[in-house]
């Protein structure tokens, strides 16, 4: 219960500082029925995580069929691609599965699974990237796992100095793997909760992006086209009748 000062000085009315008592009772109430449905909405969000698992394993056989799915929805995603060097985008193209699960409580935090393929940059088969949350026991902020790069095919870009290098103040241009493998403060990653929340549920809309845009493309020059013929047939209708008239 909230500590409440009271008004004892000169002026106070009596009746004010009643209501006050009983407004703080009654927002105590509402504090713990605040609580009561936090935890209600923290099992069903349980429960729900548990059903979704077998589709999401679906989706993912699916998606293996489909080559280069996940490197064009990294593409296609506008907060994502802007991470994306060339190098990132040739790698990610050994990318076969992409998996995001949140932990037993859910609020203290998720982890991102990443299986490639035998590819040219290096020797993983399995990547991931935990995100703690809310975890007094583990440090705050993401850990990631140690890529083995193959000799000279690192994609983690980093501040150099000396002639051709940049200045030791300025910052490396970001990129996907310099993303995986920094760590930064808990709930300051934008890029994993980019992938969480807008990428892992529905990846499909991302890989249909481009292909929308295309579509789009097609069918305004087939109308540019049409007014085209259009034009050209109305000058032939002019042509004809000044030939008549002459």
């Amino acid at each position: 219960m909230a500590k409440i000062a009271r008004m004892d000085g000169e002026g106070v009315n009596k009746e004010v500082q009643a209501s006050i008592e009983k407004i703080d009772e009654i927002q105590n109430n509402l504090d713990s029925l605040t609580e009561k449905a936090s935890a209600e909405i923290l099992q069903v969000e349980q429960k729900y995580n548990k059903l979704r698992q077998p589709y999401y394993a679906k989706r993912g056989e699916m998606i293996k069929s489909i080559p280069n799915f996940w490197a064009t929805v990294f593409i296609n995603h506008p907060q994502v691609s802007a991470i994306l060097g060339e190098e990132d985008e040739d790698a990610l193209q050994y990318l076969t599965s992409i998996s995001v699960e949140e932990f037993e409580d859910i609020k203290s935090g998720y982890k991102i699974k990443f299986q490639f393929k035998q590819n040219p940059y290096f020797s993983n088969g399995e990547i991931e990237k935990e995100f703690h949350l809310h975890d007094d026991e583990i440090p705050a902020g993401p850990t990631s796992t140690a890529i083995k790069w193959l000799p000279g095919k690192s994609l983690v870009a980093k501040a150099t100095n000396g002639a051709g290098g940049k200045r030791k103040n300025e910052e490396a241009q970001p990129t996907f793997f310099t993303w995986f493998a920094e760590n930064p403060e808990a709930g300051m990653d934008e890029i994993g909760e980019a992938i969480k929340d807008e990428i892992w549920p529905n990846p499909l809309q991302f890989y249909l992006g481009n292909m929308d845009d295309e579509a789009e493309d097609e069918d305004l020059d087939d109308e540019g086209g049409e007014e085209d013929e259009e034009d050209e047939e109305g000058e032939e209708d002019e042509e004809d009748l000044e030939d008549e008239d002459e």
